[in-house]
């Protein structure tokens, strides 16, 4: 589970550079880094468009209103965890 998870991660990492145009190697996001604000350096736009690539890629509903919001996108490690929970693709 844990190698899945990692392996996720990464394509989301991926996803993430590809879909923002980031000058950082997937590879180099850290899994437990902040991707709001201080760690990433992204913002609530940035969020969003990770929201839609993620939502489009793996077949599930990230939505604005969602309560856990805050949770999901403070890391790669939790994004991905949810991915995995909830992908249907």
């Amino acid at each position: 589970m844990i190698e899945n998870n990692t392996a996720l991660q990464l394509e989301i990492s991926e996803l993430m550079v590809q879909a923002l145009n980031l000058d950082v190697a997937a590879t180099d996001i850290e899994p437990d880094a902040q991707l709001y604000g201080d760690g990433l350096g992204l913002d609530s736009i940035d969020i969003l468009e990770v929201a839609l690539v993620v939502s489009k890629q793996y077949g599930l509903q990230l939505k604005s209103d969602n309560e856990n919001n805050h949770q999901i996108f403070s890391s790669l490690r939790n994004l991905a965890a949810y991915v995995a929970a909830h992908k249907t693709k």
